[in-house]
């Protein structure tokens, strides 16, 4: 991603703001037909190791963690987008003195790197889509919980 010096965010704690405030990601994988894109909530666990784990959930039905799958596994990207908006140059003084200005966009992007790991264990995989269905539910009048739906 082109990302001018000046423009370039590196405080932990401002990544992770957005991120928690986006938690859609878009999870880019490789597999043997190709990239694959995801779109997938995500929780961030700032302390988990040394930049922090984002930690999610797609159905078994979903290819994207059989294109993670293997001791050669390459890096996967999740890409969190913010606010964006179109800039024109309509919007500058200097426009009408010499026209010396060019259209933009403003935005605020998140790039994650890094190797997925998938869990098959019952309990781990439990507790990930609680906590998922935790999080997303809290603004919920009445929050679904996983104990609403059958056990099967």
């Amino acid at each position: 991603m082109y990302l001018p010096a000046h423009f370039e965010e590196t405080r932990a704690e401002v990544l992770y703001a957005l991120i928690a405030e986006h938690p859609l990601g878009a999870l880019v994988t490789l597999g043997a037909d190709g990239l694959n894109a995801n779109h997938i909530p995500f929780l961030l666990e700032p302390d988990a190791g040394e930049h922090g784990r984002l930690i999610g959930h797609v159905a078994r039905n979903n290819d994207a963690w059989r294109d993670v799958l293997g001791a050669d596994q390459t890096e996967s990207l999740v890409i969190f987008q913010g606010p964006s908006a179109y800039v024109s140059p309509n919007w500058y003084a200097t426009k009408r003195e010499t026209h010396r200005v060019v259209p933009t966009y403003n935005y605020t992007v998140v790039h994650v790197y890094g190797r997925v790991a998938v869990h098959e264990d019952a309990k781990w995989l439990r507790g990930v889509v609680g906590k998922l269905t935790k999080r997303f539910e809290a603004a919920q009048a009445v929050p679904w919980k996983m104990a609403d739906s059958p056990a099967d």
